[in-house]
């Protein structure tokens, strides 16, 4: 597929794919007016180009790229260079998603990632842009799709999860499909009844359009699964049910308090002294970093 013809929307239906991926309004404006620039500048175009081709060579498959290219403009061009690769790309997901007969409602909710990132990205920064633009290469190659309330990525079980799955006599292990867990922000509760709804929902998804892959198991990966929250927060906390789904795959040994600390206040960066306590779930985080400890990524899995 690396002949993969690259074109983008003109001005004024750009502004409605914009509007269908969930962009924010404020950012759609910035995004018609450096249109322009993509279209007129040769370097520029050859490397959106280069971007879609390898969007497109790996999707379908797991781990089908890494980073996107982008410009070392650190202006509003640099920030929102990807967003029109991913825009470039949308005719072949899209496609890659009917052959699959992935219902069109699946399809808008996984895509309309890209609005929510650009959203995470203005209340951190301010400005438009994307906070890690190869992470939503995932949904444009097919990898990762939004049933309710969580995401599924179509992934590959790591050494050290794989092995857990095998020591506890599963026949499988590194290397063999799991479907990868992800809890998007901006989608309210992460309720008990939410949860097993998305489980559902992904119990009769992948057999249906993945048919000659068979999953299992799911792991997540994510501060939501660190065991010292269980001592912090309520017995009937969403996030404490949410961990008594999973069995531990392996105990994390280096700290990580941007991840708490970014997807609960907005901002990874935010010194612990500043943290606002306005609920339990704020309280527990900050006052858990004031008192001089650290927050650690959790590893778990369970059978699906």
């Amino acid at each position: 597929m690396t002949g993969a013809l690259v074109e983008l929307p003109a001005a004024e239906e750009l502004a409605g794919e914009l509007l269908d991926l969930a962009v924010p309004h404020e950012d759609i404006n910035e995004l018609l007016a450096l249109r322009g620039r993509m279209t007129t500048d040769p370097g520029l175009w050859r490397m959106l180009e280069a971007g879609v081709r390898d969007m497109v060579d790996g999707m379908g498959r797991f781990d089908g790229g890494g980073e996107l290219p982008r410009p070392e403009d650190s202006g509003p061009l640099g920030r929102c260079f990807p967003v029109y690769v991913f825009v470039a790309t949308l005719p072949y997901i899209r496609a890659y998603h009917r052959k699959r007969s992935v219902p069109d409602a699946v399809s808008r909710h996984t895509l309309a990632d890209l609005g929510r990132q650009m959203a995470i990205h203005r209340r951190r920064h301010g400005i438009g842009g994307l906070p890690i633009p190869g992470w939503l290469g995932l949904h444009f190659r097919g990898e990762l799709y939004q049933l309710g309330r969580l995401q599924f990525e179509r992934s590959r079980l790591g050494r050290r999860t794989g092995e857990a799955v095998r020591a506890a006599g599963l026949p499988i292990g590194p290397g063999d499909p799991v479907l990868g867990l992800h809890i998007p922000d901006f989608l309210g509760p992460l309720t008990p009844a939410a949860c097993d709804r998305s489980l559902a929902l992904a119990r009769d998804f992948f057999p249906r359009h993945f048919p000659e892959e068979t999953y299992r198991v799911a792991d997540c990966h994510s501060w939501l699964l660190d065991p010292q929250l269980a001592g912090c927060l309520p017995q009937d906390s969403h996030i404490r049910r949410f961990q008594d789904r999973f069995r531990t795959a392996y105990e994390e040994k280096e700290a990580d308090d941007s991840g708490p600390v970014g997807f609960v206040f907005g901002d990874p960066d935010m010194a612990a002294a500043d943290l606002p306590r306005r609920t339990t779930l704020e309280r527990a985080i900050g006052d858990h970093l004031r008192a001089g400890r650290h927050w650690y990524g959790g590893h778990g899995w369970f059978e699906l």
